[in-house]
C-alpha cells in the first residue's frame, strides 16, 4: 500500500499510458483536495456540485473529468489509506522505535479521521485494508515494547484503541476544547503508555464555555 498511486494518478489513467494534458491534471488535483477538504467539513451529504464549487470548476468539468462522485471518492480514500499505511512504514523506518510510534500516532489520529469522513460518504467499505492498518500498528508497538520503551502489560489491539480515543469533538459538558485538544489527548495516551517520565503536555487545557 506504501506504493499507491496519488488520487490524482487513478483518476488520469485512462489505460492508454498518455500522458494527461496540464489543465485536465491541474482540474484533478482541485478536485481531489476539493474532495478532501468538503468530506471533513460536510460527510455523507457532500455532493458533486459542492467539490466541483470549491475545486472553482463546473460541474460539466467535474463529470468530464471523474465521471462520478463514488469514483472521484473512492480514489481519495484509497489515496488516504496509502498514506496512513506509508506513515507506518516511516515509524518502523526510524531507528528509535519510539519516536516511530509517535510520529505515526500523531499522523494517524488525524488521517484516520479523514479516512472515516470520506468512508462515510461512500456508505462504508473499508474492510479491504483493515490487514495492512492492523499490521503496522502491531510492528509498531511490538517494536517499542521489545526496545522497552512501551509498557509491556497492554497489547497492540489496546493501543488501537486508545488511538481512536484522541480525537474529540470541540464541546463536551459545556467545556471547549483547546486549540490543540488532540494534541494534548495524544501526548496524554503516550505517557500512559511510555516507560519513562512523561512528557509536557502541548496546547492550553479545555475552557468552560457555560457561563
Amino acid at each position: 500500500m506504501s506504493g499507491t498511486r496519488s488520487a490524482v494518478d487513478r483518476l488520469l489513467d485512462d489505460g492508454t499510458g498518455r500522458r494527461p494534458r496540464a489543465d485536465a491534471r491541474r482540474n484533478v488535483e482541485r478536485l481531489v483536495a476539493a474532495a478532501r477538504e468538503a468530506t471533513g467539513e460536510i460527510g455523507g451529504e457532500v455532493t458533486a456540485h459542492e467539490i466541483a464549487r470549491r475545486a472553482g470548476v463546473g460541474v460539466g468539468t467535474f463529470y468530464r473529468r471523474v465521471s462520478t462522485l463514488e469514483t472521484l471518492l473512492e480514489a481519495v480514500l484509497a489515496e488516504v489509506l496509502g498514506e496512513i499505511v506509508a506513515k507506518g512504514d516511516e515509524g518502523l523506518a526510524d531507528p528509535d522505535p519510539w519516536e516511530g510510534f509517535c510520529g505515526f500516532a500523531a499522523s494517524y489520529t488525524r488521517l484516520r479521521n479523514e479516512l472515516c469522513d470520506i468512508n462515510y460518504a461512500l456508505g462504508g467499505g473499508i474492510d479491504h485494508a483493515r490487514a495492512e492498518l492492523r499490521e503496522r500498528i502491531r510492528l509498531l508497538v511490538e517494536r517499542a515494547q521489545g526496545a522497552g520503551a512501551m509498557r509491556a502489560d497492554i497489547t497492540w489491539q489496546d493501543v488501537a484503541f486508545l488511538l481512536v480515543s484522541v480525537s474529540t469533538g470541540d464541546h463536551t459538558v459545556g467545556l471547549q476544547a483547546g486549540d490543540q485538544q488532540w494534541d494534548r489527548n495524544l501526548r496524554i495516551v503516550l505517557d500512559g503508555l511510555r516507560t519513562p517520565e512523561p512528557a509536557p503536555l502541548p496546547g492550553a487545557p479545555p475552557t468552560d464555555s457555560s457561563g
